[in-house]
């Protein structure tokens, strides 16, 4: 019996996804309704033209609640005006009692206000010269937080546009146990230039097929890439620094993982790394303690490797044991809390 190859990163991101749709089954609509992650097409033939009136759901709900609101005044409330109101014929408190002849000694009174119905006319504190109200305590305002952690709108990528425009030579092999991406062309046949920082640059996004041809892509581009890798390096970091700053765990994962595959597909290309450590580097010090704290509990899912704090300090480790000898000293000048893994 043959043994059973295992998942890559992107079909283990598939069954993480419906896994976790159970849970969270309108995460991704949410998100779409807020912005976080782009849209897709408006229909299979693309987006409508600009003059186009599109329909706003919002603002039909809004207008049918604000118009079933105004049909609510029913009853006595309708009938009432602000002059009826002004002036109530009151019983004479002496007359109480009196049958018939009450109702013709009552004496007119102040009535309610009609622009404040809850106070008589005449027994309000406004219009006076001072008032006798105490000052009201206004509550001080928290200080705003940065929201360094939080995370950021996912724009559309190259990877998108070009892919639903039938640009790739690419396509989803649907299989029994795991889906599989299926070349039109070798891959080693590709120009490198121009489709590897595409693949990159699909690599933030958060919806299928994008992201699973983009990272299958990835990873098959750096295995048969070789030499053609490293001359590509300075044109790969505007994607990877894009998808870090989008400061979204899921995306960081991805990232860091085809980075640690980037820095180990070729020789020197970890050393081509190193000056570019200041555009990059920044989003590592923020999440390098983003550990998962599990106390004495048994972390089941630590086979998928989404742990952002431990995938960091693995990533740090392949820069300092491949980027020569000036990495450590860049690496501490950017992550001051990072301490050697060659240096005793």
């Amino acid at each position: 019996m043959t043994p059973t190859q295992p998942l890559s990163v992107a079909a283990t991101l598939q069954l993480h996804q419906q896994y976790d749709r159970h849970g969270h089954y309108s995460r991704k609509r949410m998100d779409k309704l807020t912005g976080m992650i782009p849209r897709g097409q408006e229909s299979p033939f693309g987006d409508f033209p600009p003059d186009f009136s599109r329909p706003n759901s919002m603002k039909l709900m809004q207008s049918e609640f604000e118009r079933s609101a105004k049909m609510q005044i029913t009853g006595r409330g309708a009938l009432l005006t602000p002059r009826s109101l002004a002036t109530v014929t009151l019983p004479d408190a002496g007359a109480s009692g009196q049958g018939a002849g009450a109702a013709e000694g009552g004496v007119e009174k102040a009535g309610v206000s009609p622009r404040s119905p809850s106070l008589a006319r005449g027994t309000g504190t406004g219009g006076k010269t001072f008032s006798t109200s105490p000052r009201k305590e206004y509550p001080v305002p928290e200080p705003a937080r940065a929201g360094a952690f939080h995370r950021r709108p996912i724009k559309p990528s190259e990877f998108r546009r070009f892919y639903d425009r039938g640009d790739l030579p690419v396509q989803v092999l649907h299989s029994a146990t795991q889906n599989r991406i299926s070349w039109k062309v070798e891959p080693d046949k590709l120009d490198f230039h121009h489709y590897l920082p595409i693949f990159f640059d699909g690599l933030r996004e958060k919806e299928d097929p994008y992201r699973f041809l983009a990272i299958e892509g990835v990873q098959n581009l750096l295995a048969c890439g070789g030499s053609k890798i490293l001359p590509v390096v300075p044109q790969l970091i505007i994607p990877v620094k894009t998808a870090l700053n989008t400061r979204d765990p899921e995306v960081m994962t991805t990232t860091l993982k085809m980075m640690q595959a980037l820095v180990l597909s070729a020789e020197l290309v970890g050393e081509a790394l190193v000056p570019y450590y200041r555009q990059i580097l920044p989003v590592f010090n923020i999440f390098k303690s983003s550990t998962l704290s599990t106390g004495d509990q048994m972390d089941y899912a630590q086979r998928k490797r989404l742990d952002l704090g431990e995938l960091i300090n693995e990533t740090l480790e392949l820069f300092e044991t491949h980027g020569g000898e000036d990495a450590f000293i860049n690496i501490k000048y950017m992550i001051p809390t990072y301490e050697s893994c060659v240096a005793g």
